[in-house]
């Protein structure tokens, strides 16, 4: 969860996945990816934020491991809050990001912009949420993640 300022503003970076990509197609997410091997799971969060947005670990303060989620389509998904220092350059890798997204924390605390629709995931209704940010949709696991961090841990406003 890429967490920088602009502006003395809080913003997210998030990724809109190319149609390229095995799993998600188009849709929303948080860099990320899977685990090599053994890797530890921070490092796994900062290699692949390297990879699919091209900011080093050294520009990456890490705040620490947040809840660990079980995606719909099976994958065990352990988020990281980072607090990214400007100036940065993020640059989107061809084939997997087909754009870069800097989302004010705002729009996710305006209980306007969040919708929660019951749906059949996996032979079991589930709430799945949704946020709007101008012609893009954050929905699923990404906007749950964003909800949960927003009202557990009270850094913003």
């Amino acid at each position: 969860m890429p967490i920088f300022e602009r502006d003395a503003e809080p913003y997210l970076l998030l990724t809109l996945r190319t149609n390229e990509v095995l799993t998600h197609k188009g849709q929303i997410s948080f860099p990320g990816g899977m685990r090599h091997d053994n890797e530890p799971l921070q490092s796994t969060a900062l290699r692949e934020t390297y990879e699919e947005v091209g900011i080093e670990e050294s520009k990456i303060e890490v705040l620490g491991q947040f809840h660990e989620y079980l995606s719909n389509t099976g994958y065990c998904v352990t988020p990281f809050a980072g607090y990214v220092l400007e100036p940065h350059n993020a640059v989107p890798q061809v084939g997997e990001v087909a754009e870069i997204l800097h989302v004010p924390i705002r729009i996710f605390l305006d209980p306007a912009r969040l919708r929660i629709e019951q749906r059949l995931r996996m032979g079991r209704i589930a709430d799945v949420h949704f946020y709007s940010y101008g012609s893009h949709e954050i929905w699923g696991l990404t906007a749950r993640i964003i909800k949960d961090f927003l009202e557990q841990i009270p850094l913003f406003p």
